[in-house]
């Protein structure tokens, strides 16, 4: 197996035999393109107190949670596969009674520690002894007697509940053709007499039956019951991107085939903001470059990460934050936004910086259109050097038109240098000063080029100077 896929289910705490077999699947069988871990950093996608996932996180299983995981860190690879699995997240978005209610985490848990614990159980004893078996495991062995019995009852609740969704599904003909592709391949998979057996179970089956049932599920539907796991943990992240949408009250965006990249969003915002700013923004293939001034504070890296979140979520299938979004299919989001150096390799935050852009410049050479997101480059260097090394990167980059592209930065001779340059335009986030030299950030993006200039102010609005001084309280 990929050594990548066993990474990526250890990060993702998946650390069992199915958990592998889950993104081993979906590696092997998915169309995609990988978002890299940097990226999703920089977009506030996974964090240690919840980011954008959060939000997005409505599965009602493990297994469904390690899906829906996958699916942002690998989206569709092409354009059709996209609008396939966004018609079914509109579906269900529109239809959220599509589900059954006898499939839980603890039945997706317990049939994994069923079927693990296979091949150290002996066959049900027949006969007179059949009869006893009951009594004498109650009496003398109570763990092993409750748990045939719960483990058999999770399995016919897991059969019911596949069974259930199949049955409301022909009441659904309009269902998307993605979604009947899935239920299909469970109606295919569930058509088995052991599994009628099973879903006949009830809380008078006596035991002994169950004790058979379990002993010829373990060694007969093993197979198959991982499979139908996996589908229903497809289903289960599909409803969960559903739910988020609505929850969150995003729209779905304009999903248009590769060819004139385009990117036209209205009130873009950051959902993990309480009172966000919305934004505008229009980029196409003959302005496709947005070149972003601002004062430090003033909203740049907010404003980079939501264009990030909204093209992500677009490609994910998901809905976005925003009030409407028409966009291109792109193979990929890159960001350059937040470096760290290496002290163990003696590399300096500069050289990390060269590196990212580096693995930015090569992942481009394909010339297949991506949105790159460039937050005040090269920070660990001297301010003329920082200016030099941006020039170049704009100039290497402005003639892409393939590619779209945003950098910040608060060298203005930046944006003076470019200004004739028709493939870019310029925006600028306003700094509101009051007459006795306060100020207050709006978070509003205007056209044109800002020359604001307040870090000693907000030195001198902190204090800092005061206690350098030793005069402040």
């Amino acid at each position: 197996m990929d050594s990548k896929v066993v990474a990526s289910t250890k990060q993702a705490g998946f650390k069992n035999r199915f958990a592998i077999r889950l993104l081993s699947y979906t590696a092997c069988c998915s169309l995609f393109m990988r978002t890299d871990k940097t990226t999703l950093q920089d977009l506030s996608v996974f964090g240690p107190e919840g980011g954008v996932f959060y939000l997005l996180d409505h599965t009602l299983s493990a297994v469904g949670r390690a899906t829906l995981r996958r699916m942002i860190e690998a989206p569709p690879q092409n354009f059709e596969a996209l609008v396939r699995v966004q018609e079914v997240v509109r579906w269900w978005h529109a239809n959220p009674q599509f589900w059954t209610g006898f499939i839980s985490n603890g039945t997706v848990v317990m049939l994994e520690r069923f079927f693990e614990a296979a091949d150290s159980v002996a066959a049900p004893s027949s006969g007179i002894l059949g009869y006893l078996a009951p009594a004498i495991q109650k009496l003398f062995n109570r763990n092993e007697f409750t748990f045939v019995k719960f483990s058999v009852q999770q399995l016919a609740d897991f059969y019911i509940g596949l069974r259930e969704l199949l049955d409301k599904a022909g009441g659904f003909p309009e269902a998307p053709a993605r979604l009947r592709e899935v239920l299909n391949e469970i109606s295919g998979s569930i058509d088995v007499p052991l599994i009628d057996r099973l879903r006949a179970v009830t809380g008078s089956t006596p035991h002994n039956e169950l004790a058979q049932l379990a002993y010829r599920a373990r060694r007969e539907l093993k197979t198959i019951t991982h499979q139908l796991l996996l589908h229903f943990a497809q289903l289960d992240a599909w409803r969960s991107l559903a739910l988020a949408t609505r929850k969150q009250n995003w729209q779905f965006p304009e999903l248009l085939p590769e060819g004139n990249v385009r990117f036209e969003g209205e009130g873009l915002y950051h959902p993990l903001l309480k009172r966000p700013v919305p934004y505008d923004l229009t980029l196409t293939q003959t302005e496709h470059f947005l070149l972003l001034t601002g004062a430090n504070m003033s909203g740049k890296t907010t404003f980079l990460r939501s264009l990030g979140l909204a093209a992500l979520l677009a490609h994910v299938g998901c809905g976005v934050p925003a009030t409407r979004l028409r966009i291109s299919f792109l193979q990929g989001i890159v960001t350059n936004m937040h470096v760290e150096d290496n002290l163990l390799k003696g590399e300096s935050y500069f050289f990390a910086e060269v590196q990212r852009m580096k693995s930015t410049a090569l992942r481009l050479q394909n010339h297949e259109p991506h949105l790159v997101l460039m937050d005040e480059l090269f920070k660990g260097t001297n301010v003329h050097d920082a200016y030099e090394c941006t020039k170049a990167v704009v100039e290497g980059l402005a003639g892409r038109q393939n590619q779209l592209m945003v950098l910040s930065t608060h060298l203005h001779e930046i944006a003076a240098h470019f200004e004739g340059n028709s493939a870019l335009q310029f925006g600028r986030f306003v700094t509101e000063q009051a007459p006795d030299g306060s100020f207050s950030f709006p978070y509003k993006l205007l056209p044109g080029v800002s020359s604001d200039r307040i870090g000693y102010r907000i030195l001198q609005r902190e204090g800092v100077l005061e206690l350098l001084k030793g005069k402040a309280n």
